[in-house]
């Protein structure tokens, strides 16, 4: 069974895990990149490498970001897909952030550009495996 979720859940939902994808076009091909993340309000705030492939993410006029969660053994899951822009943050409001929504890359290095991923628009669905008995 499929459900829509609504508006407030699809950001609430957000705020329950770190890790998701972020799509875009890149020299003619679409590109989807695993990214972690950390919610501000409504905002998604991720850091990169001032010279790695998602500092173009400002020039590009549509983003998409994704997360999804699945549990095998009870049979369920959810996707929260959001289509936006992103805009690089200025210091001195990543400086005022509380170091609960700072982003910690896994991937290591020097990820000194900070992106705020705005939605222009958000949806989610929920499934659920139906009971066998």
């Amino acid at each position: 069974m499929i459900t829509i979720i609504d508006e407030d859940e699809c950001f609430a939902l957000l705020q329950t895990t770190t890790v998701g994808r972020i799509g875009f076009v890149n020299q003619g091909r679409i590109e989807i990149i695993p990214v972690n993340y950390r919610m501000h309000e409504h905002d998604v705030l991720l850091r990169t490498r001032a010279d790695g492939v998602l500092a173009g993410l400002p020039d590009e006029p549509d983003v998409a970001f994704e997360v999804d969660h699945h549990d095998d053994l009870g049979g369920t899951a959810w996707n929260v897909l959001l289509s936006g822009h992103v805009e690089v943050m200025p210091v001195e409001e990543v400086e005022a952030l509380p170091a609960a929504e700072r982003v910690r890359s896994w991937a290591g290095g020097e990820r000194t550009l900070w992106l705020r991923y705005v939605a222009d628009r958000i949806s989610g669905r929920r499934v659920r495996r139906p009971q066998s008995g």
